[in-house]
């Protein structure tokens, strides 16, 4: 840095930061989910989002042991989120509500301390260990049980009638609470003859355990074939589940709590959100049509109010079940649920999934997950810019209603984006619009929206240096220069429209947006334009007959 006196004669060395700082763009496809999961465990808490990387991290967090991951009463966010992943996605949050569908307070049984049990399984894939989480630890916290190999204190009994003992079958259990180990019981063996100086039986060494209780599940069989396999196992008490009555609260949730749908926009680096089970709430009479449309409305808010940040998210909304026929689509929207946002997208039909569940046959489900599979893969392989249609989503199987050209004629200019198919090409998603009110056609597209997005939350966070910066002519073109050489990147990619970067996009910060008045205040205005690049979505070829001379 410059110094501002000198005293002694000499060369002074001085690193002066004259450059301007490039401006990296975020991440755009980030999405997150909300609804009933199989299980919440592993460090999930209800109510609270989790960050997932994968299916199989998924399957860690919200799925039974050794499960597939879907649930027993079809709940639509594991199609969600596996579609999700199978159409591209990265990494998404997930919110779980629960794992049944509420019933009423006066039916609803809140687990107890017997439904703490955690079983272990032998290699055989038999029933082995019970381990259950003591009373007095509930409000402590989980613990993890972790199985290891151990050894026999001998392999030469005092009896010398008694058999060696087989070294195999010993094991440990050590007992954890974030990585802190509270216990540890070694030679432990499922033996219930075991000689005290060759090992220890489980059952008579966790006696000793101030965190769990055990039970042998096993009747019969060689110590060795009843013997836990290794591995790490949470025990823990399960979340206290909604009712009816409260199921709205559980999925808006708190944003000082960080919980449902509200603390999700806690989270900076999320720009899609889906809640597919809103619709499976419906479907099983626990939420009705009102309840849905304030959820609904509350995501398209959180979206739309996102100050003092400039808005970043956009939410994926779906049809009702019961809306089968475009008519009744049209009629939902514009009767039932009157909601428009250049920050909300909605897809028809239902999709066509198969359920592992029931043996691969086919369930419908709402498209959201698949669909917003399909917006992260357009922005990995294309861009941000790049309209997600006429995209073929993965994993679909079928649709739920079979819309021809005449119907979408009715449902496009709504902002209802269709899934269609196609002879010989398949399904497609062959609508990419937002659900902004029709007459502002600037905002009519999702890529235009996100787009902008994407620009805006690029130059905040990329201008942060800006800040307390000396407020004169040569930090306005430090960022005229930084803010510039972003868009020209962009506008070289595709993403702004234009023969020239002149004709793409300008940035303009001088003297005649940057007052004495305004300095004195402390602010610094930065104005930039941008053209964006807009989907073809009609293509129009006109053809006449040409006699091949030309016209007098």
């Amino acid at each position: 840095m410059a110094r501002l006196d000198y005293f002694a004669p000499g060369v002074y060395v001085e690193e002066v930061d004259r450059g301007s700082r490039p401006i990296e763009g975020v991440q755009t496809n980030i999405a997150a989910f909300v609804g009933f999961t199989e299980a919440i465990r592993n460090g999930a808490e209800i109510g609270k989002p989790m960050l997932v990387t994968s299916w199989n991290q998924y399957s860690e967090y919200f799925a039974k042991e050794n499960s597939d991951g879907f649930t027993d009463f079809d709940a639509y966010l594991p199609f969600a989120v596996n579609g999700w992943f199978l159409n591209g996605g990265a990494r998404c949050w997930v919110v779980s509500i629960g794992t049944q569908l509420p019933k009423l307070a006066a039916e609803t049984t809140q687990p107890g301390p017997e439904t703490t049990s955690l079983t272990v399984k032998t290699s055989g894939k038999r029933q082995s260990l019970q381990f259950t989480l003591k009373p007095e630890q509930a409000q402590i916290g989980p613990v993890k049980v972790e199985i290891s190999p151990s050894e026999p204190k001998t392999t030469t009994p005092v009896d010398p009638n008694a058999p060696a003992p087989v070294p195999a079958e010993f094991f440990s259990v050590s007992i954890k609470r974030e990585d802190e180990e509270l216990e540890r019981f070694d030679n432990l063996t499922m033996s219930r003859d075991v000689q005290t100086e060759v090992g220890n039986y489980v059952l008579t060494a966790l006696e000793k355990s101030q965190f769990v209780d055990v039970l042998d599940l096993t009747e019969k069989g060689l110590p060795l074939a009843r013997r836990p396999i290794n591995g790490q196992f949470e025990v823990s008490y399960p979340p206290v589940l909604p009712t009816q009555e409260n199921l709205s609260r559980y999925v808006q949730g708190e944003r000082d709590e960080r919980s449902g749908i509200q603390g999700l926009f806690e989270i900076d680096e999320v720009t899609i959100i889906a809640c597919p089970d809103l619709m499976r709430a419906y479907q099983a009479g626990v939420l009705n049509q009102d309840q849905v449309h304030g959820i609904m409305e509350l995501m398209v808010s959180l979206c739309e109010n996102s100050a003092p940040n400039p808005p970043n998210r956009m939410v994926v909304l779906d049809t009702p079940p019961d809306r089968v026929k475009p008519q009744q689509v049209i009629n939902w929207l514009h009767n039932d649920f009157q909601r428009r946002s250049m920050f909300a997208a909605l897809y028809y039909p239902w999709i066509k999934v198969p359920n592992p569940r029931k043996g691969g046959k086919p369930i419908l489900v709402p498209p959201c997950g698949h669909m917003m599979g399909v917006w992260s893969r357009t922005d990995e392989q294309r861009g941000v810019y790049k309209a997600p249609a006429n995209e073929t989503p993965r994993g679909v199987i079928g649709l739920a209603y079979d819309c021809n050209f005449r119907e979408q004629e009715l449902l496009n200019p709504q902002g209802i984006n269709c899934i269609r198919t196609f002879p010989g090409r398949g399904i497609k998603i062959w609508g990419a619009r937002t659900l902004v009110e029709p007459e502002k056609t600037e905002w009519r597209y999702i890529s235009v929206r996100r787009l902008m997005s994407y620009i805006e939350k690029s130059i905040e966070q990329g201008t942060q240096w800006v800040v307390f910066e000396p407020n004169d002519q040569d930090l306005w073109a430090r960022v005229r220069r930084t803010v510039g050489n972003f868009l020209e990147r962009l506008w070289r990619e595709g993403a702004l429209y234009g023969a020239t970067p002149e004709q793409a996009y300008y940035v303009k910060c001088d003297e005649t947006l940057n007052t004495p008045d305004t300095m004195i205040l402390g602010r610094l205005y930065i104005e930039v334009g941008v053209c964006p690049v807009r989907p073809a979505e009609f293509v129009v070829f006109r053809i006449s007959q040409w006699s091949g001379k030309d016209e007098e």
